[in-house]
């Protein structure tokens, strides 16, 4: 049975495609939920702020995303499965420590799984209260997690069948909407030179604390690389080129209409929802909660395979796994799921809201991030790269997750050290 499985996973196909897109991509796809929403705050709307950020937010897509982990980390497989703990597993006859930062990354990821889903529901559900601003978000929220936990023993190949179709629509339509706003003023492309992501950094007051939101854009890079295993590298490859296009029109789409409204202060109003037509807006909050709830999905999937991983590794004690489907890779770990269940519910009553969940959401991926690329280090060097290369790309690489994590550490009062402890 896995056998055919691992036969098609390399090759690319139609059905790999669909599988991708819909399991991979959840994560970063509902990014442009949240992340314009969580840099702006209760600024008044100005181009230096819009453009800036903007021009951040394509240029980390372009070096995080699609050069660290689609370009690079898709390549380091263990036997087709990806992955943190399998990045170890490729190295660790190197050197003892590298199990250190194995562990501290895989601890990070699943301590910031427990705030993916309550963000990602919240801020589709909060949708609403552009036109409902009574509307009570908390129970709608909670009882959409619940019914998500409460599905898990069924394993998500009886669901997983419609993932693919959903999140190509959502794809498609946050690329549509994005390039209808985007249509109203492309002025705003000239924010891809460089120069705008630099200038906000280094000039627009506080921009480099900024940095912190900014990264939500890529919080989802790690999961690619974890789901290696289910899709194989070269359908993740040719659907991220479809998916980055249609985050880029969105993200642009949301600037233009930003611009638009200079001296705004954006209270319930998410440029999200706000660039679309308005006959859009009640369709784009129905299929913004089936993508969070489908990013979700992928996002508990994820960590019930890291679990596994880790226990198959003795880094954590045997815990009972359930393989609820014939699909390779598929399996429900009861006590995991209750636990992030838990973890979740708590969240959700503890932040309250999608813009207070923003403040805790990130830093413990920068961390995560950052281990993977100590791993990758000891991994390109044992595949003899080029030296250069290796310490190039280590600089880079360092460099720009550094900045990150300094930017994120004020999340720590805000937040943040609830994911930090968790993990």
């Amino acid at each position: 049975m896995s056998t055919n499985h691992s036969l098609d996973l390399k090759k690319l196909s139609a059905a790999g495609f669909l599988i991708s897109v819909g399991i991979v991509f959840g994560d970063i796809g509902t990014s442009p939920l949240y992340t314009f929403k969580a840099i702006i705050k209760d600024t008044p709307v100005n181009s230096a702020l819009v453009l800036g950020s903007v021009s951040a937010i394509f240029w980390t897509l372009f070096f995080q995303t699609t050069l660290k982990y689609v370009i690079i980390t898709l390549k380091a497989d263990n036997n087709g499965e990806g992955g943190i703990f399998s990045l170890y597993t490729l190295i660790r006859r190197y050197k003892k420590w590298l199990i250190i930062p194995a562990i501290l990354g895989g601890s990070f990821l699943i301590a910031d799984s427990i705030i993916t889903p309550p963000i990602s529901v919240a801020s589709a559900v909060e949708g609403l209260k552009m036109q409902y601003p009574d509307l009570p978000v908390i129970p709608i929220v909670l009882a959409i997690i619940t019914l998500l936990f409460l599905l898990q023993s069924l394993g998500s190949n009886k669901i997983g069948k419609i993932f693919g179709p959903a999140m190509m629509v959502w794809f498609t339509m946050i690329g549509v909407m994005g390039m209808y706003a985007l249509s109203k003023d492309f002025s705003v492309l000239k924010a891809i030179n460089p120069v705008y992501a630099y200038r906000f950094i280094a000039d627009y007051p506080g921009g480099f604390w900024l940095l912190g939101a900014v990264f939500l854009c890529t919080t989802g890079a790690e999961a690619l690389y974890s789901d290696l295993g289910h899709c194989g590298r070269k359908n993740i490859e040719a659907s991220w080129t479809f998916i980055k296009i249609c985050l880029v029109l969105c993200y642009f789409g949301q600037a233009a209409w930003l611009i638009n409204h200079e001296g705004l202060v954006l209270g319930d109003t998410n440029s999200f929802f706000a660039m679309m037509p308005e006959w859009m807006f009640y369709p784009a909050v129905i299929i913004a909660t089936l993508a969070a709830i489908i990013a979700s999905q992928a996002l508990i999937s994820g960590t019930f395979t890291l679990f596994n991983e880790a226990m198959r590794l003795n880094l954590f004690p045997r815990l009972t796994v359930f393989y609820p489907s014939e699909v390779r890779g598929q399996l429900y770990i009861p006590a995991i799921n209750w636990a992030l269940f838990t973890g979740c519910i708590g969240a959700v009553l503890y932040f309250r809201e999608s813009k207070n969940m923003e403040a805790a959401f990130g830093l413990s991926v920068t961390l995560t991030m950052l281990m993977t690329t100590i791993l990758l280090i000891f991994y390109m060097y044992s595949k003899r790269s080029n030296l250069f290369l290796i310490i190039a790309l280590t600089l880079l690489f360092l460099t720009i997750e550094t900045t990150f994590l300094i930017a994120n550490l004020q999340k720590f009062k805000e937040g943040g050290f609830i994911t930090l402890f968790l993990g």
